[in-house]
């Protein structure tokens, strides 16, 4: 698991930098296509300790990289309404939130990691393939996920700006458009589902505040009483099983 892991981190990383000329062969003691200068021509004058900063400043955005491309985006976006919408301030609290959506995103995203290591990395490792053969061959998995949750306008709309070619199939697609277009529907998804989430609490809360005007009540804040209520309902229909149950769904149909 540590390796597929792995394979999969090297591959969202390959995005990140600079790819080789297409065809041109890889030094078996290069980094990331950066060949240390041994005195060579052909070698380059980046010291060890500069490939290694440039590693490190890739790992510090590889967070950030894989939550925007994974089904992390949209649960976290859904989760972050869903206690808005249950007005209870900070509980659960971030870690746990993103807790949960770390492991829901792990669980989700294991099929294509272990496709994108069996495909790319494992035979890049065996020598079957080269470095831009292997980044191709490893991405395909990736795309085909992204493909089937991003919108149409979304892509045309990242295609137009970048001025690329139409393509003729959605495997032509660019990472480069993908991606962009993916986070894109993935907020619209979250901010539609977080809204749906908010109107059951909104309808208490507007009870609750008519009520407490109507008897004279008005120094004390509505949101006092009706934060118990909407709680009470939340746990009595089970929703976080709802909840959690219609995000892992939705990226399974």
């Amino acid at each position: 698991m540590k390796q597929r892991f792995a394979g999969f981190v090297t591959l969202i990383l390959w995005f990140s930098i600079a790819r080789p000329v297409h065809g041109a062969p890889v030094p078996a003691n290069s980094l990331f296509g950066i060949t240390p200068s041994n005195g060579s021509p052909q070698g380059s004058q980046l010291s060890v300790p500069m490939q290694i900063l440039i590693l490190m400043t890739l790992l510090t955005l590889l967070p950030a990289v894989v939550m925007s491309i994974t089904p992390f985006l949209r649960i976290t976006v859904v989760l972050h309404f869903l206690r808005q919408a249950l007005g209870t301030q900070t509980t659960p609290s971030n870690q746990v939130l993103v807790g949960i959506s770390m492991f829901l995103t792990i669980l989700i995203m294991s099929p294509v990691a272990t496709e994108m290591y069996h495909k790319g990395w494992e035979p890049m490792e065996k020598n079957q393939l080269t470095f831009d053969k292997a980044f191709d061959e490893g991405t395909q998995p990736l795309k085909k996920f992204l493909i089937r949750f991003a919108r149409e306008k979304d892509i045309s709309l990242f295609v137009e700006v970048t001025h690329a070619q139409p393509p003729r199939t959605p495997a032509d697609l660019e990472l480069k458009v993908l991606i962009p277009a993916y986070i894109l529907s993935e907020l619209k998804a979250g901010f539609q589902i977080g809204a749906v989430l908010f109107l059951p609490f909104m309808v208490i809360d507007l009870v609750v505040a008519s009520v407490t005007l109507s008897i004279g009540m008005i120094q004390l804040p509505p949101v006092m009483i009706s934060a118990p209520f909407k709680i009470l309902l939340f746990v009595l229909v089970d929703g976080w099983n709802l909840v959690v149950g219609s995000l892992m769904k939705s990226f399974y149909t």
